[in-house]
């Protein structure tokens, strides 16, 4: 995985961890006991929630990162796809209500920028 800047328009909502392969995807934030920012899933359409410790907020986003529908879900759940989702955002229950995110909003992810030294 990788880490990167989520945003909306132009500014900073969180950091984010965006999964790179079908085992990053599929493990999620599952043996985890919390969730410090977001974790993007590319080409994913539902999720589920077992063996995660705790509520999440879920964006289903389209193919430009525009937000098509949220959810909240608690542990043991599972979602269905929604119509035009292809990557979903997830972030600790109560993340959404503090970043004010709502449908139709348009995300973007930022590469960190890199120290002189590395």
């Amino acid at each position: 995985m990788r880490t990167v800047w989520l945003l909306r328009e132009g500014d900073v909502l969180a950091s984010a961890e965006v999964t790179e392969g079908f085992l990053d995807r599929t493990r999620g934030v599952i043996g985890r006991s919390e969730l410090d920012g977001a974790m993007l899933l590319l080409r994913t359409r539902s999720i589920h929630t077992a063996g995660v410790q705790f509520p999440l907020d879920v964006a289903f986003l389209d193919r430009e990162l525009v937000v098509v529908d949220t959810v909240r879900v608690r542990p043991w759940w599972i979602t269905l796809p929604r119509r035009r989702a292809c990557n979903v955002l997830e972030a600790a229950a109560g993340s959404f209500e503090r970043w004010h995110l709502s449908v139709g909003d348009r995300l973007e992810i930022r590469e960190p920028a890199r120290q002189p030294d590395e």
